[in-house]
């Protein structure tokens, strides 16, 4: 048998229909929400356990299958789970372990596919913000350039999740602040490490980013993922506070340590071409909470589902499907890692409604819609086991790699 074949009948074994849990979860959708989230469950780790249940929605019963971890606890540390760069993708299976993650669920909508722009390469870079360590890796992209269903109303592409460094879990907006300054002028940044920049602007680009080329970043528009790529570009590569080389065409490759490379498009570019080889620059970035004080040590975007106990108006009350979601309860001392089953029986899933509805039954006051579809992968490490496992069935038949996650850490 191969480690893979091991690895899916643990799964598989790991999805036993919970008869007690299950007569719970079945009318989940309806009635007073629990007074606490998800009782019982597999202990992973001090402070983390995992269960599973049914849940009976609108189009049939679907599987779920749930992470709760406790903050509070001393030994647990949620971080995001990504391959090291952010245009780039892994199962998440192969990132938790790498990690050394007890668990983890798979994280935010990425750039799957350019079909719209023929021979420009996909990234496999995220929509939205993202955090690791502390470290911020990038910006968010255009709302017009997003991949994912339909936003709420009164959300964007800024809306993270995050962890403090008051390891207090919160839901956040992340903005980008940047500049570029030269000995005679001063450029605001509309970019940072991101798949698409907002039209006429400037991106950064560090070593963060990987070797996928950096043409996607000047296509499409700030209305239309699809529109053309643009047709006025140029590249400047920044290192030791100087420019050392220009290009009229966004490269690829890895970028060096200390070194920065600013894409224009449009005026952005008609701007950077004002730069030559030796010139002084200084290039600044930061990501800026709208509602938090405190340093995020970890944040991946997504949507908010969720608010205050009460779900967002204008949710999609339609469309069933796999889904993947995270619950903040317990004044954002305590975090549920959601993800449905993709097995045929189960695959009708749920409807982002629902998500909202299922995880405040759960406890959850907050709430936070990831990636779905083929993408939803929760895995898990049981007490004692040198690797995780696949709880869920993926529907695709096998994990989907992706660019980030959020990983659960236990010191014990």
């Amino acid at each position: 048998m191969t480690h893979r074949q091991t690895r899916l009948r643990a799964g598989r074994s790991a999805l036993t229909y919970l008869t007690a849990f299950g007569a719970l979860a079945g009318a989940a959708l309806v009635g007073a929400a629990p007074a606490v989230a998800v009782p019982g469950g597999t202990r992973l780790a001090p402070g983390v356990t995992y269960e599973q249940f049914d849940i009976t929605a609108a189009k049939g019963v679907t599987r779920a299958h749930v992470v709760v971890v406790d903050l509070r606890n001393a030994h647990v540390r949620v971080n995001l789970l990504y391959p090291g760069a952010v245009a780039a993708r892994e199962p998440v299976s192969q990132l938790a372990d790498s990690a050394g993650a007890v668990a983890g669920v798979n994280g935010d909508f990425f750039d799957i596919t350019e079909t719209q722009h023929p021979g420009v390469e996909a990234t496999g870079a995220t929509d939205g913000p993202a955090i690791a360590s502390g470290v911020a890796l990038k910006g968010a992209v255009p709302d017009g350039q997003r991949f994912g269903p339909a936003l709420p109303p009164g959300t964007n592409t800024r809306s993270v999740l995050g962890v403090g460094v008051d390891r207090v879990a919160r839901l956040d907006s992340l903005a980008l602040r940047g500049t570029v300054r030269t000995p005679h002028d001063r450029l605001t940044l509309g970019g940072f490490n991101q798949y698409a920049l907002p039209e006429n602007s400037i991106g950064a680009f560090t070593t963060q980013w990987g070797s996928v080329s950096r043409v996607r970043a000047t296509c499409g528009s700030d209305a239309d993922r699809a529109a053309a790529c643009s047709a006025d570009t140029y590249e400047v590569a920044v290192r030791g506070g100087r420019v050392v080389s220009v290009s009229n065409t966004p490269g690829s490759g890895a970028i060096a340590a200390g070194t920065t490379v600013l894409v224009g498009r449009e005026a952005g570019a008609q701007r950077l071409r004002k730069l030559f080889k030796g010139e002084r620059v200084q290039v600044q970035h930061r990501l800026v909470a709208s509602r938090s004080g405190v340093p995020y040590r970890f944040a991946i975007g997504g949507y908010p589902v969720l608010r205050h106990g009460q779900s967002l108006a204008g949710l999609d009350d339609k469309t069933s499907a796999v889904r993947t979601a995270v619950g903040i309860a317990d004044g954002g001392h305590r975090l549920l890692l959601f993800a449905t089953d993709g097995a045929v029986a189960y695959r009708n899933g749920l409807t982002i409604a629902e998500v909202a509805a299922q995880m405040r039954k759960l406890g959850s006051v907050d709430a936070f819609s990831l990636d779905g579809g083929g993408s939803t992968t929760l895995v898990a490490r049981a007490s004692g086991a040198s690797a995780v496992t696949v709880r869920n069935h993926p529907s695709g038949g096998a994990e989907r790699p992706v660019p980030n996650g959020v990983g659960v850490f236990s010191t014990s």
